[in-house]
């Protein structure tokens, strides 16, 4: 049943070239696979959920994203084990992706949550947490 599950989450980015390099990559090490495409977006799916991202169009790019403002804070990934967070934050890291919180890596979020947060091009605060 898959009623109360999410379906599908939209976002607008600001350079979707740059969005669908960052996001492809990272979504298809969580098991993504590639969904749909067209000139101005892409998507990736697992399971019965897809993330969509949509090129904005200019006129709405004159104010730039900032997870303080009324919307989007942040999305949280599920990692497999604490070892996926370190073998993740690794290749973030390799990638020259901004790491959030690096003086309390890997337990910004409190004692017993151990996670990487990390941004991506928007600037859209990203976390990808092991289980408890």
């Amino acid at each position: 049943m898959s009623k109360g599950l999410l379906h599908h989450i939209e976002i607008y980015v600001s350079d979707i070239k740059r969005t669908v390099d960052f996001w492809g990559w990272f979504l298809e090490e969580l098991g993504y696979t590639s969904y749909q495409e067209w000139g101005k977006g892409q998507s990736w799916k697992l399971g019965d959920t897809y993330i969509v991202f949509v090129q904005a169009e200019d006129r709405f790019l004159d104010i730039p994203y900032h997870r303080c403002r009324a919307g989007l804070n942040h999305l949280a990934f599920h990692a497999s084990s604490r070892q996926h967070v370190d073998e993740m934050t690794k290749k973030l890291k390799a990638r020259k992706v901004n790491i959030l919180y690096s003086d309390k890596h890997p337990f910004a979020g409190g004692d017993n949550y151990y996670a990487v947060f990390f941004e991506d091009p928007d600037r859209i605060k990203v976390e990808l947490v092991a289980p408890e």
